[in-house]
């Protein structure tokens, strides 16, 4: 039986990636392991497409959904232009559950500057509790999208924000009265405020311009299943700097007290980004107030993780540890 979560790299590739046959000139970039984005072929531009379902929680979801998947694209160094909504929701639930919804997609939306074209919603017994995919769509130039597909040799890893944030976020929403009972209040109303820091929209257009060779949004799985991704879709090796890796004090908090990994917590918000211009992508980063930590090097052969003297294989993605305290 499958645990929850995104179906292991292995099955993905036995089951889901051996099944899809590429057919068309016009794909020029098909699913792969770490590949956030497809991208279609229309000549000199490009379109580039990625598709995301929140369902480790039912708390914001309209927010999350619109973000999640717009970084996605971002990561490809686009600007997301337009979204499309599915919304799948259990018999029980009201026209004001649906408004609010939407209210928070049509303002993530517009912060973002993306236009919400199409989808569709649905009551369905199908579902125990609202599902939300959406999928964002991006254009830009075919020699800017194809120039960073490809984290090089010897680039150094750059992160912004900090590990596990936007699992932090939902835990501290899912799972508030709990944690209250041990936790001071204002460390769980700050965690709270982390889904805010969703969005990588600034310092991917800051790495773009930079020139940088490769970004992944950190999703499920965290930062440790990310950056193997990242070395995984490069065909390279990477050396992480376990010890560099920046955490909060809510997430170490709230992390420590549920005995899970935070490295290993799902973390949309926080960007990975390959370069082999790491002091002009830390400066301009710097200048916009946005916190950038180095915390790898990418390498010919060999993936690890070291931390002080200690050197240890760094494993591919596992189940996220959201689920070891969120059900779905």
């Amino acid at each position: 039986m499958l645990e929850p979560g995104k179906l292991p790299n292995e099955l993905l590739a036995d089951i889901i990636f051996s099944n899809i046959r590429i057919k068309r000139d016009e794909v020029l970039v098909f699913p792969q392991v770490g590949s956030d984005c497809g991208v279609i072929d229309f000549g000199e531009n490009v379109c580039v497409i990625s598709t995301d379902p929140i369902t480790g929680t039912t708390s914001d979801i309209g927010w999350l959904g619109v973000h999640v998947a717009c970084n996605d694209v971002i990561a490809a160094g686009v600007e997301p232009l337009g979204l499309m909504l599915t919304i799948m929701a259990p018999p029980g639930t009201t026209e004001s559950d649906l408004h609010d919804i939407m209210s928070q997609a049509g303002k993530a939306s517009s912060e973002l500057n993306v236009d919400i074209v199409g989808g569709h919603t649905e009551i369905t017994k199908a579902v125990t509790r609202t599902v939300l995919s959406t999928t964002a769509i991006g254009k830009a130039r075919k020699n800017k999208v194809m120039s960073m597909l490809t984290a090089q040799n010897g680039d150094y890893v750059i992160m912004t924000k900090t590990a596990g944030l936007e699992g932090t976020a939902i835990i501290a929403r899912e799972k508030e009265d709990e944690l209250k009972e041990s936790i001071d209040p204002e460390v769980i109303q700050t965690a709270k405020d982390m889904i805010n820091d969703i969005s990588v929209l600034n310092e991917g257009a800051i790495a773009a311009d930079a020139g940088a060779d490769r970004m992944h949004d950190a999703t499920e799985g965290g930062v440790l299943g990310a950056l193997w991704e990242m070395a995984e879709s490069s065909g390279l090796g990477i050396e992480v700097y376990g010890d560099k890796i920046p955490l909060s004090d809510e997430t170490k908090t709230i992390c420590d007290h549920l005995n899970i990994n935070p490295l290993r917590l799902i973390s949309s918000g926080c960007l990975l980004i390959a370069t082999a211009g790491k002091k002009l992508l830390l400066d301009e980063l710097k200048k916009k107030g946005i916190k950038a930590t180095v915390v790898g090097k990418m390498i010919k052969k060999g993936r690890y993780i070291t931390s002080g003297t200690v050197k240890s294989p760094l494993e591919p993605p596992k189940p996220d540890e959201l689920y070891k305290v969120i059900t779905t």
